[in-house]
């Protein structure tokens, strides 16, 4: 992608997991070293007053992750932030779409991005800059 041909309101490809599974929390517990026993013990969950565990934020914000290496290089990502919104629970078909907000001096761009499930509720909302060609 360069600078020069995007424009404000652009959308990024948007990418959809497949469905959130145990499976898929234990893995990122391992990987992540979050061994944070509400994500992946359904007993310690519903002692917690949870319904079942639920999926760690940064297993989220990796999916969006995902979103922007798709689009451009890791080395073009200058920021990268985001702000949890809700829980995303066990089985959610996560959705990340963003799309650009601002073009700004130096070949960058300001996106806005959010991770939303299959009934449309935003899990997380954020932002990053990205620096095209």
């Amino acid at each position: 992608m360069r600078y020069d041909v995007v424009n404000v309101g652009d959308a990024l490809p948007p990418i959809v997991t497949k469905p959130i599974s145990r499976t898929t929390l234990a893995l990122f517990a391992g990987a992540s070293g979050d061994h944070n026993p509400i994500h992946i013990d359904i007993d310690f969950a519903r002692k917690a007053g949870m319904p079942d565990v639920f999926a760690h934020g940064m297993l989220s914000m990796a999916f969006l992750g995902r979103l922007l290496t798709g689009w451009v290089p890791p080395s073009a990502i200058r920021e990268f932030s985001t702000r949890f919104v809700a829980i995303t629970q066990v089985h959610a078909i996560i959705t990340c779409t963003g799309q650009i907000a601002e073009k700004l001096d130096g070949n960058r761009v300001r996106l806005e991005i959010q991770a939303a499930d299959q009934n449309g509720d935003v899990k997380l909302a954020g932002g990053a800059i990205i620096v095209l060609p």
